[in-house]
């Protein structure tokens, strides 16, 4: 009778987490679907990819597709156990750990674009130029990468040659060998949380002070710009909550293993890949320019937009 209540509970739980992973799956597929078209809408006007604010865009679309085609194949070994070459574990995990950091730090990026946009107009198109663009991209890459060869530096120096030798199932986790390495790693992501946070403020502040004082059509295209860094503002809180999203489950992990699937789970939806629709809102559809742009490819052409014209 046990073994019974055991077999049906054991496929209630496989029922559950089959449900799950196809709701990520639809949810994956749709907002890839979604952001192959903003980039290729992207790539299709020289305006675009000759304008900061929409290489910057594209970048963090670029980042999103990443970071969502990783975390899918993740979540896929994590709930149907596939053991794989902890040296390819290794991989995947450097690739997400530096693009965990690349999407808001590029948000950043963008505000401060809206910032020189908007209380220097003056000097945006020698700041905000395409060479310049160049440049800031290296140096989001540049800080995006610090908190991952600081994290994996100290693993690399903690493993022993035996441990890239093993298969096993792939999770962050398994690359903290010691408590103190989680906290370095949550210390560093809160670092990047504050100052990304006063970035953000800052930015809202003077930008708040601009559209105040404007008047006409400058006090419209003002308070437009405030409301897109305020968008960028609740995106990259999603994002920064990510950041702190394995002191969590660290931290539930010890408490009980299918509360911590269930808060992983959680997570996972809310703050991964919630955050990754939002661009195509601020971006797809409250641009105007690209808006018609997009509604034009979306229907092979059939849509004559002025702009595209």
């Amino acid at each position: 009778m046990a073994d019974n209540n055991s077999l049906v509970g054991g496929q209630s739980l496989m029922r559950k987490i089959n449900y799950r992973v196809i709701l990520v799956q639809v949810l994956v597929m749709m907002f890839l679907s979604i952001n192959f078209l903003l980039i290729i809408t992207f790539f299709m006007k020289h305006f675009f990819y000759t304008t900061m604010r929409y290489i910057l865009f594209a970048t963090t679309l670029l980042s999103d597709c990443l970071i969502l085609i990783v975390t899918n194949i993740l979540l896929i070994l994590n709930y149907f156990p596939f053991i794989i070459p902890t040296w390819l574990c290794v991989i995947m995990c450097i690739i997400l750990s530096l693009y965990n950091f690349v999407t808001p730090v590029t948000l950043t990026a963008m505000t401060l674009e809206r910032y020189v946009a908007i209380c220097m107009p003056l000097q945006h198109a020698e700041l905000c130029s395409t060479r310049r663009t160049l440049h800031c991209i290296l140096m989001i890459y540049g800080l995006s990468s610090i908190p991952c060869i600081i994290n994996f530096s100290i693993f690399f120096a903690s493993a022993t040659n035996n441990f890239f030798t093993q298969d096993r199932i792939c999770s962050v986790e398994i690359f903290i060998l010691q408590r103190w390495q989680g906290h370095v790693r949550s210390a560093v992501s809160q670092f990047y949380f504050l100052i990304m946070c006063i970035t953000i403020v800052y930015s809202y502040i003077k930008i708040m002070k601009v559209a105040k004082a404007a008047s006409g059509e400058n006090k419209t295209s003002t308070w437009k710009g405030l409301r897109t860094v305020i968008l960028h503002a609740f995106q990259l809180l999603l994002c920064l909550i990510q950041l702190w999203c394995p002191l969590i489950e660290s931290a539930v992990l010890q408490i009980n293993f299918m509360l911590f699937i269930n808060v992983r789970y959680f997570n996972y939806i809310t703050f991964n890949l919630a955050p990754r629709c939002l661009s195509p809102l601020i971006y797809g559809l409250r641009d105007e320019m690209f808006f018609h742009a997009l509604k034009y490819y979306a229907v092979c052409g059939l849509y004559k937009s002025h702009l595209i014209n």
